[in-house]
């Protein structure tokens, strides 16, 4: 290539960015997230600190509790855990993984969103030094449109 004509491109993309502002320098806006918790619950909290932490996910939170977000959400009652969110259309119930997060929407299932059912120690949130280093298996559920269920991902 020629140089003139590399310095020229090399030039017109600093200007572009220097147009674009901050907005350029900082990357993409972070994914917003309503989540449903009770105020008191604390694990519920440490989920939201884990999803925010790398500027990915950024949660408005609702401390009024989360049955009334599961059943318009159309998460199944058995499915149940501490918080409820809803994140680019998607219901996500308990502690579920940042990543498998990012998976569901990157793919876009015809789903209701994801689950893990009740409070597994070492999933995201439950992990805390509280629980001395255990873990328990568990499964993050992918939620269909009829309640039932199919695994999305296995941690162990």
């Amino acid at each position: 290539m020629n140089p003139q004509l590399k310095q020229r491109r090399g030039l017109l993309a600093l200007i572009g960015a220097a147009l674009a502002g901050p907005a350029f320098a900082q990357g993409p806006s972070p994914i917003a997230i309503e989540v449903w918790k009770s105020p008191t619950c604390g694990c519920c909290k440490d989920w939201i600190r884990i999803i925010e932490a790398q500027g990915l996910f950024k949660a408005t939170v609702r401390d009024v509790g989360n049955t009334q977000a599961r059943a318009r959400l159309g998460i199944p009652m058995k499915l149940g855990s501490c918080h409820t969110a809803v994140v680019g259309g998607y219901a996500i119930e308990g502690h579920v993984p940042m990543r498998e997060m990012l998976r569901l929407l990157k793919e876009r299932p015809r789903a209701v969103g994801l689950a893990v059912p009740g409070m597994p120690i070492g999933s995201p949130g439950m992990d805390g030094p509280e629980y001395g280093g255990q873990r328990d298996p568990y499964e993050v559920l992918l939620v269909l449109h009829d309640g039932s269920t199919r695994v999305y991902a296995k941690y162990s």
